[in-house]
């Protein structure tokens, strides 16, 4: 293959990169012209291959989100390492989680909006995780207090309202529940109406492509939330107890999704993904995953941006400062080496008060950048 690849530090390549023959995803940030990802995706392997229905169309993508996270299509993008390719295809290939790892501001997150972008896989579904996220809460909520009122609410006039119901223990999403009890009916109310799917259950439906979910600092949950997740990601389907306890009477259920006005249909209360997510979960490194989560993940540590890819970062974000800021960006990089690194929006930051007109003297200037520029760590 041509092209000049400049060895890193680190053994990695940081000059152009040359396309591999086997690749799916470019690392361009633009999207592929003329191509379905259906088309040249290869079959998966025997055993993450998944058989879900009813079959879901893609869904559009958010072009204003992805925008404002990478600057607008059609300008350039940094370009990722060769490494960093391989890596992303070879979890889209084997239909496994990418698990990036990397010190906080440089881009991480940024990696499911490319591929969405690229790829054309619509919107990206965003699980923002925090010590209180659950298992539960990535798959799907249950309004049990709304059905109720919900109920309630479709008595005759001047009748006594019956006991509601109170519904049996949910066991764990990601097992078969069992028959469990059937409750009452209630009229006018059907079950589904009150499921909301997460972004997880969400990006688990049976879609004709893979949908992009990006599983944010995961580092930030509970200590039990990775082994969790082990059997959904093995399995690639859930249940809804509160459905299938309706089965019955309600053998299909419409529940609403983590897309805005999305509604799918669920048979029985079990979901089963057919092609299975393009998942990125994001840390910082801060705590250690148990063995058994990390060996279903591929595992990705990104570096800190080049100074190429910092400037390619502000093209794609400012019209027309292509070159205009490299002083800028080599003053960063100073900074961040000798701060212990700081985050990519911070040097997008300087040069947006910089093209507002944003400047003084030399001295107010470089006294406003020690502001902007103020290491991540928390010391001064």
């Amino acid at each position: 293959m041509s092209g000049v690849h400049h060895p890193a530090e680190d053994g990695r390549t940081t000059g152009p990169v040359t396309s591999r023959s086997w690749w799916i995803y470019r690392g361009t940030g633009q999207p592929l012209a003329d191509i379905r990802l259906g088309d040249v995706l290869p079959k998966p392997p025997g055993w993450r291959s998944f058989d879900g229905g009813p079959v879901l169309p893609p869904v559009p993508a958010n072009s204003a989100e992805t925008d404002r996270r990478l600057g607008r299509a059609g300008r350039a993008t940094p370009r990722q390492d060769a490494h960093d390719i391989d890596l992303v295809n070879t979890a889209l290939l084997l239909r496994r989680p990418l698990l990036v790892t990397g010190r906080p501001g440089i881009g991480k997150s940024t990696l499911a909006y490319l591929v969405a972008r690229e790829l054309g896989l619509g919107r990206v579904l965003h699980w923002g995780i925090t010590s209180r996220s659950t298992l539960r809460s990535g798959l799907y909520e249950y309004d049990a207090i709304g059905r109720a009122q919900a109920s309630l609410g479709h008595l005759r006039p001047g009748a006594s309202p019956a006991p509601v119901p109170v519904p049996a223990p949910s066991p764990d999403p990601g097992t078969d529940p069992g028959t469990g009890a059937e409750q009452a009916p209630e009229p006018g109310a059907r079950i589904g109406d009150f499921v909301r799917l997460g972004p997880l259950g969400t990006a688990l439906l049976p879609y004709e492509l893979p949908r992009v979910l990006l599983v944010d600092e995961l580092d930030k949950s509970d200590i039990d939330l990775p082994n969790d997740l082990l059997h959904v990601l093995d399995n690639g389907t859930y249940t809804i107890p509160e459905l299938v306890r309706a089965r019955r009477r309600e053998p299909v259920s419409h529940v609403h999704t983590d897309d805005p006005e999305g509604t799918v249909p669920v048979v029985d209360g079990l979901v089963r993904c057919r092609a299975f997510p393009f998942i990125v979960i994001t840390s910082n490194g801060e705590r250690q995953f148990p063995p058994a989560f990390l060996r279903r993940c591929v595992r990705l540590d990104v570096s800190p941006p080049r100074e190429d890819q910092l400037a390619a970062m502000i093209t794609a974000h400012f019209q027309d400062q292509e070159g205009r800021h490299d002083r800028l960006v080599q003053e960063f990089v100073e900074r961040s080496r000798d701060h212990g690194g700081l985050a990519a929006d911070q040097l997008l930051n300087a040069v947006y008060l910089r093209t507002a007109g944003v400047r003084g003297d030399d001295t107010a200037w470089n006294e406003l950048l020690d502001a902007l520029w103020r290491r991540l760590s928390g010391a001064p």
